[in-house]
């Protein structure tokens, strides 16, 4: 049984394969990446590392060649990119004569009107009609997305949001990486689909956990979507990331990543990790990197 992860150097990817390695033989598991010399701490760990990129189909075929099971794990690019590099992978997954895929997906990816919610639908699609057993890992939302917020109250700014009362199911990526750990290497995931969120917080209930961690209170400034840019500029975010961030505010706003399901407890034996936990591992995190 030969189990592969793609971009298994990512932030998501490195984990899941951290966690595979506390249960399965590294001789299992393949690792598909764009740069193998980034990966050379798992081969010395005895995980066998392929060359693979999205944008490259023919390197595909090589590096699914002999895979039973593959976790596809969603690229961190455009929609427009990452439609046509994930249908590059799937395809190439179909003609390797992959058994199984589970996907990285997104919260309710079917019917969301998120800004990302195109990709997945057309990858959970590309999927469906392979007719190779499936699993959609439908993640919310990482709590390590917001650590440039985290950081901007940590060196005394307020929290700063134009998702007004939207609620997100924010669960730390080790989480999700466990989830995805689980179905990769185990049995009876064919053909599912599993919602994977926290508890659903609106930015106020966020940063009142934040508050409580810190031992201080956190002010919260609502504000409209031009109002978040010039802030965000002011900030220092580059231009042309500005529209992406709004745009996450606005898909929160609309309540895109209002989805609650206990899924997580299916797969990893226990709901996602508590709020304040998990801010407090930020929160100590940061604190050594300073």
């Amino acid at each position: 049984m030969k189990m592969l992860v793609t971009g298994a150097t990512g932030k998501l990817g490195s984990k899941v394969v951290e966690t595979l390695l506390k249960t399965v033989p590294a001789s299992q598991l393949v690792v598909s990446v764009r740069n193998p010399e980034k990966a050379e701490n798992l081969r010395a760990c005895g995980v066998e590392v392929r060359q693979g990129d999205f944008d490259q189909p023919e390197s595909l075929d090589s590096a699914f060649a002999g895979i039973d099971r593959l976790l596809l794990i969603s690229a961190d690019k455009d929609n427009e990119t990452r439609i046509r590099q994930h249908a590059n992978a799937v395809a190439a997954a179909e003609r390797a004569g992959v058994k199984f895929i589970a996907y990285t997906s997104l919260g309710n990816a079917m019917e969301s009107k998120n800004l990302f919610a195109p990709t997945h639908q057309a990858t959970e699609e590309a999927i469906l009609k392979t007719g190779i057993p499936y699993s959609f890992l439908r993640n919310n939302w990482y709590l390590e997305n917001e650590i440039p917020s985290i950081q901007g109250v940590l060196a005394g700014a307020p929290w700063v949001t134009s998702a007004g009362n939207g609620k997100v199911g924010w669960a730390p990526q080790l989480d999700y990486a466990e989830a995805a750990a689980a179905v990769l290497s185990g049995n009876g995931h064919e053909n599912t689909i599993y919602e994977l969120s926290g508890k659903v917080l609106t930015q106020e209930e966020l940063v009142a956990a934040l508050g409580t961690v810190l031992g201080r209170e956190v002010p919260v400034h609502q504000v409209d979507d031009a109002t978040y840019a010039d802030i965000m500029k002011g900030a220092g975010v580059p231009e042309f990331l500005l529209p992406l961030l709004v745009d996450i505010q606005r898909s929160i706003r609309e309540g895109t990543l209002d989805v609650e399901s206990n899924d997580f407890e299916k797969l990893i034996g226990r709901p996602a990790t508590p709020i304040n936990e998990a801010l407090t591992e930020i929160v100590h995190e940061l604190s050594q990197t300073k």
